[in-house]
């Protein structure tokens, strides 16, 4: 996996050395803009057609456990997130997580997001890579090694939580 994390790295700085773009910008059947390749979360800011990102961060409370997990991990993992601009839960999940870990401190370079099109597909054949069949998908790295991921909305229905869950486990584990 830490190879995977290392090709991550290699392929976005190759792009930006050859000018390749790290982001593909299309539209759907419906209009919908699809991002598919590297998000960064001033795309989901800045362009209006990303509304729902502001939206969603304004009107979500993160749980102040859940953040104190976050916090207490914070320099020593690192989150890859494959969602879809178009995909609901991904709209509705994204800007919560997000809010959890701004509010734990957790710096944004140690946040990967990575969009995919509508057939789960991104650039560099990472989803498939990963092994991505639904969207959102939240894994955790540490040491360049998945420890866990949550896809969509997990099993309890709270993916901030269960994330916070499996950074536990791993420093409690301490790799």
């Amino acid at each position: 996996m830490k190879t995977i994390l290392l090709c991550i790295i290699a392929f976005f700085s190759l792009s930006s050395v050859y000018a390749q773009p790290a982001v593909e910008i299309s539209r759907d059947n419906s209009g919908i803009k699809v991002l598919k390749g590297f998000i960064s979360r001033k795309d989901l800011v800045t362009d209006t057609a990303f509304s729902w990102f502001a939206e969603g961060q304004k009107s979500f409370t993160p749980n102040p456990d859940v953040v104190k997990q976050f916090a207490a991990v914070k320099d020593s993992v690192s989150i890859l997130i494959f969602g879809g601009t178009w995909c609901g839960d991904t709209k509705h999940l994204l800007p919560n997580f997000l809010a959890t870990t701004d509010a734990a401190g957790l710096s944004p370079n140690r946040i990967t997001l990575l969009g995919v099109d509508r057939n789960k597909k991104t650039l560099f054949n990472l989803a498939e890579t990963f092994n991505i069949i639904n969207v959102p998908t939240f894994i955790v790295l540490k040491n360049g090694k998945e420890i866990g991921r949550v896809v969509e909305y997990g099993r309890i229905g709270m993916p901030e939580k269960e994330l916070a869950e499996v950074i536990a486990g791993s420093a409690s584990n301490k790799q």
